[in-house]
């Protein structure tokens, strides 16, 4: 008997069924286990939280298109990459000095109106982005701001000049 569909699209029902029932149930299993953990873990994503987050999501997607990786496995190493990012920020919030490790210190980037061009270079800024970031909190140009700093998050926050 001929095929309907070559191979390449689709070589059984097994893969569809299994991916139907796994990735929902591993979804689910993700999100409970995030939400378990507290607000912290979904919290704007500093460069170790987008490690583990990346890592998450390359884990879920092996668990669901991977027919070879148990559903149990799966989830063992979600569980482990939250409890490894549990007991580092639990570390770093005891023990400051450990924080250097795990986060980058805000830098300035302008203070009292004048741009730090060292600093820019430094942390890859451009002039225009920290404008950028000036116009969104209301000013109109680098005068407006006191002060400018590139968070730990990569975010920019801008102290405003008092009028």
């Amino acid at each position: 008997m001929k095929r309907m569909f070559p191979d390449i699209f689709l070589q059984g029902w097994d893969g569809p069924l299994r991916i139907l029932i796994v990735g929902p149930v591993a979804y689910i299993l993700l999100i409970t286990l995030l939400r378990l953990t507290g607000k912290r873990t979904l919290s704007k994503l500093n460069a170790f939280d987008l490690v583990v987050t990346v890592a998450l999501g390359s884990v879920l997607a092996t668990l669901i298109l991977n027919k070879d990786t148990p559903l149990i496995e799966g989830l063992t190493a979600m569980a482990v990459l939250v409890a490894l990012q549990l007991v580092v920020t639990w570390t770093t919030v005891r023990h400051p000095e450990l924080r250097r490790l795990v986060r980058a210190d805000p830098a300035l980037l302008l203070a009292g109106g004048r741009l730090r061009r060292d600093t820019l270079r430094a942390e890859r800024i451009t002039e225009d982005e920290v404008l950028q970031a000036i116009r969104d909190s209301g000013g109109h140009g680098f005068a407006d701001a006191d002060a400018v700093f590139l968070q730990s998050d990569g975010s920019l926050a801008v102290v405003s000049r008092e009028a």
